[in-house]
């Protein structure tokens, strides 16, 4: 009954109150402190172990992973991790070897490509494949900003002239630096050929035309040949002859 009235008593419930509080809050600082000491025992074992440089590797090397102590961060760009080989990274068009066909402007889901083809009067050469190329370029440009590196218009390509490199750090100020120009004639050189090909086209029209000229020239001539027909000639004379019968003499009979 006396502990009952002493823990009914105010003062004793404030005591007992901040008994409770002070053990929960060194309670927290033993936990702080263990914490931190758990923490910093890992910390310095990764120092101690970090006194050796790892070695550079390929990413497709079998031990690569395998790694387990050593600095991680590479000294970059003085040192870079070798990439995979079937990476995908910076779109490059190699153009002595592509035929303008536009099948990679076709494939391509966020149109990060831009072609403007030029025909050409003649054959303008071969890639390294055997393949005719007829058409000129006067725009090829990669947008790397938009790209989203799936690769697509690497596979459709005829001659494996676009393809994907290993430079993975394209990084510029300016967003407009992203856009990569393949074209192989200056905006001169690309307005030359255009007007040879229309000059073209219009010296195979004007052929036609003349053509069809002459074709109605001749037209009316035969029309009136065929509206007044020369006499035909008529044929030598010839004697004919109509063979006799000559009965056979019969046998005489014996």
């Amino acid at each position: 009954m006396r502990s009952m009235r002493l823990c009914a008593n105010p003062i004793h419930r404030l005591i007992q109150r901040s008994i409770f509080k002070m053990k929960a809050y060194f309670q927290a600082i033993l936990e702080g402190i263990q914490s931190i000491r758990k923490g910093m025992a890992l910390t310095w074992k990764h120092a101690w172990a970090a006194r050796k440089q790892r070695s550079i590797q390929n990413i497709q090397d079998p031990d690569y992973f395998n790694q387990q102590a050593g600095i991680v961060t590479l000294q970059y760009p003085q040192q870079q991790m070798i990439p995979p080989v079937n990476g995908r990274y910076q779109l490059h068009n190699e153009m002595d070897d592509c035929i303008v066909c536009d099948k990679c402007v076709k494939v391509c889901p966020v149109d990060c490509i831009e072609i403007d083809p030029i025909k050409a009067t003649g054959l303008v050469g071969t890639t390294s494949d055997g393949s005719p190329i007829r058409l000129y370029a006067a725009k090829f440009d990669i947008d790397m900003s938009k790209c989203c590196f799936c690769g697509l218009c690497t596979t459709v390509c005829p001659t494996e002239c676009l393809t994907m490199t290993s430079e993975y750090d394209f990084s510029v100020f300016d967003v407009k630096e992203h856009n990569f120009e393949f074209a192989n004639l200056t905006p001169e050189q690309a307005a030359e050929k255009r007007a040879l090909y229309e000059q073209f086209v219009a010296e195979k029209d004007a052929l036609k035309e003349a053509a069809k000229e002459a074709v109605k020239t001749e037209a009316p001539a035969e029309s009136n040949e065929a509206a007044n027909p020369t006499p035909a000639s008529k044929p030598a004379f010839k004697p004919s002859f109509k063979p006799s019968f000559k009965p056979k003499p019969k046998p005489d009979a014996e």
